[in-house]
């Protein structure tokens, strides 16, 4: 294989100003006569090259496209690839490394655009799962969404009306309620504009086309003060964030709840009862049953006891145990035969 003599330097900015970038980045630039440039943003960084005594620049103006990746394989000399934040990270990088050898490849990357946009909101982000629809469609960020994780990064895309596309996933995973919604415009830039948005109103209109959306948890208060009397949302009941599958859903919960057809009083099991959310509806309902949650996931019992204090109601036996072991060590009699039994989880 022939050895590589020339280097295409791909350098990440966050900034438009020459001097944000590092000292050895600008002796780079001043010494490399091809440069690669976004036309997005290609006459900003043209003009770094107008008021210094340079040799002769030759820019391209470049759309990460085909053309790109043949104007880079006819250049005889090093070059310079602008981009934007980290290139490695939903970047050119990927591109450049299926259509060149590493050997021809050194990647300076900047901080990205979500990391700044994290720091501006001061919220730590090393649990934030991050998803882009620049380019994609919409089935990573669906797959995101119903994790329903603390905090989501979404890398947009205008021409594909990413933000209408984020606010219908929402509703129809019913989540509108259960996240802030910020928008993060030219983040890094003279122009930067973090807002809060409301989804429940109609999209400003002056939206810049360089955005970012950042989704995390709303907190909230719970109080049983204002719960609907039957069909509670499901942003009401505390899950594992890992684990989502632990709540039965609101449309599903109440068509279980109406088929019980819970008598005023007596026994009901919930087996394999999650966070509980069916038990403790059921016990919202009716007061005077007495309700079992048995569950053998660990931690299902905390979930279970602080979804009973925001639905103000109290289970009579919470069991953190196979229900095939408390069958051969207790006795039926302790444990009050049901009227009603609920079986779910797996297996």
């Amino acid at each position: 294989m022939t050895e590589v003599s020339r280097k295409i330097h791909v350098i990440g900015i966050n900034s438009y100003k020459f001097e944000d970038i590092s000292l050895k980045l600008q002796n780079l630039f001043l010494e490399t006569e091809n440069i690669a440039v976004p036309n997005s943003y290609f006459e900003e960084i043209k003009s770094w090259s107008e008021n210094s005594l340079l040799k002769k620049k030759s820019f391209f103006s470049s759309k990460s496209n085909n053309e790109l990746v043949k104007w880079l394989k006819s250049q005889k000399t090093d070059i310079i690839l602008i981009s934007r934040g980290d290139p490695l990270w939903f970047g050119i990088g990927r591109i450049l490394l299926e259509n060149f050898s590493k050997d021809e490849l050194s990647f300076y990357p900047s901080n990205t655009c979500i990391q700044l946009a994290f720091s501006k909101l001061k919220i730590p982000w090393q649990n934030t799962v991050n998803v882009s629809i620049h380019g994609r469609d919409s089935t990573k960020l669906v797959e995101a969404l119903k994790a329903r994780p603390s905090s989501l990064a979404i890398i947009t895309d205008s021409n594909n009306k990413s933000l209408e596309i984020i606010k219908e996933n929402l509703s129809e995973l019913n989540l509108i309620d259960f996240y802030d919604f910020w928008l993060c415009e030219e983040i890094g830039f003279d122009n930067e504009n973090i807002r809060k948005l409301n989804f429940k109103e109609s999209l400003p209109s002056d939206i810049s086309s360089l955005n970012i959306v950042v989704l995390t948890k709303t907190k909230k208060n719970y109080s049983n003060d204002n719960l609907p009397f039957f069909g509670i949302s499901d942003i009401i009941f505390k899950t594992f964030e890992d684990r989502p599958n632990l709540l039965t859903k609101r449309e599903v919960r109440i068509q279980i709840l109406a088929d019980l057809e819970l008598p005023k009083n007596g026994v009901i099991w919930d087996i394999g009862a999650g966070c509980g959310s069916i038990g403790l509806e059921a016990l919202k309902l009716r007061p005077n049953l007495d309700l079992f949650c048995i569950d053998k996931r660990i931690g299902s019992k905390s979930l279970i006891l602080e979804n009973a204090k925001r639905l103000g109601v109290k289970p009579k036996f919470i069991f953190e145990e196979d229900i095939k072991d408390i069958l051969n060590t207790r006795s039926f009699s302790f444990l009050e035969k049901p009227n009603r039994l609920v079986i779910g989880g797996g297996g």
